[in-house]
């Protein structure tokens, strides 16, 4: 449950807005915005289904990456200032309808439906509505800090510069939209980064940080579990169907517990020991960039868990696109893991980055199995990891929890 209280209270400034302090935690406002963006992971999943394609798997991450840069945005500002107070409640109220309506025109990011409104050019105008409103309230909760503010105008610099590349690619389509759109991604996630490192970003609370991208993690576990039922669904009650239910249950299980049960616990107190410039650094490197990563290898394979729901019946080969998505997005969670570990405690988990491997190594086994085979494999490999981690490190993992 949210804590909200602010201790000690700090003073309200411009627009009614209040600072956060070490005390922070996330508030239930943020949690109902978090809302938004379950739907629209749903939303691209159905969306690189119904593609089927390399290329639309291809459109489907840069979908994610426009609602990740976004939700990680408002992530930010929350730390910096309480997101239910003052003129923060009423502009992330109008920026959570924005990004409602990027989620509903995600089915026509690149193909429009005649008809209606230009799906694609709908999607950038309501993208670009939701950051500029972002940056503006920022600004407001900035005040007084001029290196925050000096930070702020680098990132409208950032953008502004990829407003063409998105405007043009939704006028031109196919893969020229495409490339268009990575463009901006480029130019806004590297001129971020690359600005970030002059240090003038503040992280004022540890421990909402944790929880914020927790919570987030743990919506995109939800997603998997969704995916069950979407794949399950029009299919009558079987055997098969239901032993593929429970191995997706199980899959998702494995994803929660290999984040939750200490990786999350390590990285909060981590975080909550280090301060001023070097948290910053961690913050951008562990969370903004990496855990991107984590949370597209759980919403990859969750595509993969529906392909299987949906094929469970069936003998033939799980085939060469939901098998990459359920052991791909597997590997690339993982590897995420790794990059997040390395960047808050500067060491390699060695086990995960050796299951990475072998997932990599038994996914063209996966796509000649059956579906259910290749389920079953996945849940074993990972639970298999989970198992030789609680034995091999159970005495740290005991003073952690403690």
């Amino acid at each position: 449950m949210a804590d909200q209280r602010e201790l000690p209270r700090r003073p309200r400034l411009l627009g009614g807005t209040r600072p956060t302090g070490e005390q922070h935690k996330a508030t239930t406002f943020e949690l109902f915005f978090d809302l938004v963006f379950v739907f629209a992971a749903t939303r691209v999943t159905g969306f690189m289904a119904h593609e089927h394609s390399a290329h639309g798997l291809l459109q489907g991450l840069l979908l994610l990456a426009l609602l990740w840069w976004t939700w990680e945005a408002y992530t930010w500002l929350g730390n910096q200032a309480r997101a239910d107070e003052g003129v923060l409640r009423w502009g992330t109220a109008v920026a959570t309808a924005a990004v409602f309506v990027v989620a509903l025109a995600i089915p026509e990011s690149w193909h429009d439906v005649p008809g209606g409104l230009f799906g694609p050019l709908v999607l950038v105008c309501a993208y670009l509505l939701v950051r500029v409103v972002h940056l503006t309230l920022y600004g407001i909760a900035a005040a007084g800090d001029t290196g925050l503010r000096r930070q702020l105008l680098l990132s409208w610099a950032s953008l502004l510069a990829g407003v063409p590349f998105l405007v043009v690619g939704a006028l031109l389509g196919g893969w020229a939209q495409t490339a268009l759109f990575a463009g901006a991604l480029l130019v806004d996630w590297a001129g971020t980064f690359v600005t970030s490192r002059r240090g003038n970003w503040r992280v004022h609370s540890a421990a909402h940080w944790s929880e914020r991208h927790g919570l987030f993690v743990l919506l995109a576990i939800g997603e998997s579990i969704a995916a069950i039922g979407v794949g399950a669904g029009g299919h009558a009650l079987s055997v098969p169907l239901l032993a593929a239910a429970v191995l997706g249950i199980g899959v998702a299980v494995c994803l929660w517990w290999l984040y939750f049960d200490t990786v999350a616990l390590a990285a909060e107190h981590r975080l909550v020991r280090t301060t001023g410039a070097d948290r910053v650094k961690m913050v951008v490197e562990a969370y903004t960039y990496g855990h991107f990563p984590i949370v597209v290898g759980i919403i990859v394979t969750a595509l993969g868990v529906e392909g299987v729901l949906a094929h469970a019946d069936e003998s033939t080969p799980l085939g060469g696109f939901y098998a990459p998505a359920l052991f791909g997005g597997a590997a690339l969670y993982l590897g995420g893991h790794v990059l997040f570990g390395n960047r808050m405690h500067a060491t390699v988990k060695v086990p995960r980055l050796v299951t990475v491997a072998v997932l990599l190594v038994a996914l063209p086994g996966a796509i000649v199995v059956p579906p259910l085979a290749a389920l079953a494999g996945l849940v074993l490999v990972l639970g298999a990891l989970i198992v030789f981690e609680t034995r091999q490190y159970a005495q740290q993992r005991q003073e952690l929890r403690q």
